[in-house]
């Protein structure tokens, strides 16, 4: 029989990638859903159930091995809902006996990080974000439900909601593109579906040998480490095969008005939690995949140039 796994917001920008990659991967993909949200996407049963209607999501998901935690409140409720979207996460797969995976991230560490992060490294966070995350990952810890955290850099891929759809590709097609931090400061990008079948991967892997991992597990996922002038390269490239620039032009590069963010986010919430994690991007830093790569062998890495035009296209930049 096929393997079952429950998606919790299936429906978002993780969830979503998660369920291609489980369904494409031949799993039995159950994707939980708001009631009166619509998703489409073959092979997966939608549940159009609340998180807090645990009985009722239970007896829906009965036989679901592994649950994915893919639901991510907008960054100014992070401090209200994501602790409750957790203890419901555990709670649900607690009751089903089944696997919690979490996609965690690297504000944990701070902004005295080291330049390499691995597991072993301490979590020291200076943001709220931060302290918020470090202490999600605590509840996952103090739980007795078996869990898997899978830790990658900034998103690109599969939808909007990154710094990639927010300031690189924002402006492409006028041959344009913002970038967030200093051109020369390398950091970690995670191209979605790469890390959806990395999830895929380590869930296989416990499904062919449930104790081949401790109760609560931690990895992290390499990804491509990319500077801002790694990304004009190939931006221009692209640009230049699309027709976005004409021959000999080059990608006009604009940097992003922290200042306006800083000076807005009194009023503008959302600038204001931007401008907390600015830091990311000035402090160089890469994700170690060794671990990750001795449980499921060589990592899922799309080959730039194809990830950059699959990520472009699903913004309708084709």
């Amino acid at each position: 029989m096929k393997p079952t796994v429950l998606i919790l917001g299936a429906r978002g920008r993780f969830g979503l990638a998660a369920a291609r990659a489980f369904t494409q991967a031949g799993w039995k993909v159950l994707g939980q859903i708001r009631p009166g949200s619509s998703a489409s996407l073959a092979g997966v049963q939608w549940l159009p159930i609340e998180l807090t209607d645990q009985a009722g999501l239970i007896q829906a998901a009965c036989g679901a091995s592994v649950v994915v935690h893919a639901l991510n409140p907008p960054y100014p409720q992070w401090a209200k809902e994501a602790p409750a979207l957790m203890d419901a996460a555990i709670g649900v797969a607690q009751a089903l006996g089944a696997c919690l995976m979490f996609p965690g991230n690297v504000y944990n560490y701070g902004a005295a990080m080291p330049a390499l992060l691995t597991e072993e490294t301490p979590q020291q966070p200076t943001t709220r974000k931060g302290q918020i995350r470090v202490a999600l990952e605590q509840r996952l810890l103090q739980s007795p439900v078996r869990s898997v955290v899978i830790r990658a850099g900034d998103f690109f891929g599969s939808g909007t909601g990154s710094w990639f759809d927010l300031a690189l590709a924002k402006d492409i097609t006028r041959g344009k593109m913002t970038y967030p931090g200093p051109m020369d400061v390398a950091t970690p990008w995670a191209y979605l579906p790469d890390l959806a079948a990395s999830f895929v991967a380590v869930a296989e892997r416990l499904a062919q040998s449930p104790d081949a991992l401790p109760l609560h597990s931690s990895f992290g996922f390499a990804g491509h480490q990319l500077t801002g002038a790694d990304w004009a390269q190939l931006m221009q490239a692209v640009a230049l095969e699309k027709g976005w620039l004409n021959s000999g032009q080059s990608l006009k590069i604009g940097a992003m008005p922290w200042w306006l963010f800083k000076a807005l986010g009194f009023a503008v919430p959302l600038f204001r939690e931007l401008a907390e994690m600015q830091y990311l991007l000035r402090t160089p830093h890469a994700i170690a995949g060794d671990k990750l790569a001795g449980i499921i062998g060589k990592q899922p890495v799309t080959p730039l140039p194809q990830a950059l035009r699959a990520a472009l296209a699903d913004l309708g930049k084709n």
